[in-house]
């Protein structure tokens, strides 16, 4: 695998990170993951010719842990941000038993991370059909 494009690629998730807790409203960070996913798909599957699904699940593990961390630190201002969305963060919206938003967060940040990463990853396999990494003349 390769470790300089995984990290490369998961400069997406601390952007995406940062970005929750100040700018991008929590209805439009999905569509955000929309245009991001087939751009680090296409990067694997033209940098790569072998492991791009495993590089794909190591993209979203890191972007994971970029978000999770971002959220964290933020966790008042990221909460605040939310808006009207946090009482599902919170609970306080339904009358179903949610755990501990920061337990919520460290449990599901890497759980996405895994799902998202198999979604990336796949969407590398796809790619690696139709892109071909350049040809090395040495």
């Amino acid at each position: 695998m390769n470790w300089k494009l995984i990290f490369a690629l998961s400069l997406f998730g601390l952007a995406m990170g940062i970005g929750t807790v100040f700018l991008i409203p929590w209805n439009v960070e999905p569509f955000c993951w929309l245009v991001i996913f087939p751009i680090c798909a296409y990067l694997i599957a033209r940098s790569m010719t072998s492991y791009r699904f495993l590089t794909g699940v190591a993209v979203g593990v890191v972007n994971s842990i970029w978000i999770t961390a971002s959220h964290l630190i933020f966790f008042d201002r990221y909460v605040h941000h939310l808006g009207g969305a946090a009482g599902i963060l919170t609970g306080t919206s339904t009358q179903v038993v949610v755990p501990p938003p920061l337990i919520a967060t460290l449990v599901g940040g890497p759980i996405i991370g895994l799902i998202s990463g198999a979604i990336i990853g796949l969407l590398a396999l796809l790619a690696g059909r139709f892109v071909r990494p350049p040809r090395s003349f040495i």
